[in-house]
C-alpha cells in the first residue's frame, strides 16, 4: 500500500512540476520579447519542414 501511495505522489508531484515549469517559461520576459521580435506564432514552436512538403509537384 506505502509503494502505490508513494508512486501516486511522485506522479502528482510530476504533474505539478511540469506545469510550473511550462507556465514560468511561457510568461517570462525572454519568450515576451522574443514574441515582440519574431512574431508570436514563431517564437513559440518553429514549423518544421516534413517530406511530405516536398513531393514532385511543386
Amino acid at each position: 500500500m506505502g509503494i502505490v501511495l508513494y508512486l501516486i505522489s511522485l506522479f502528482i508531484l510530476y504533474i505539478l512540476i511540469s506545469s510550473a515549469v511550462k507556465t514560468g517559461i511561457n510568461n517570462s520576459k525572454l519568450v515576451e520579447l522574443l514574441e515582440e521580435k519574431r512574431g508570436k506564432e514563431e517564437a513559440t514552436e518553429p514549423k518544421k519542414e516534413s517530406f511530405l512538403d516536398h513531393d514532385l509537384d511543386d
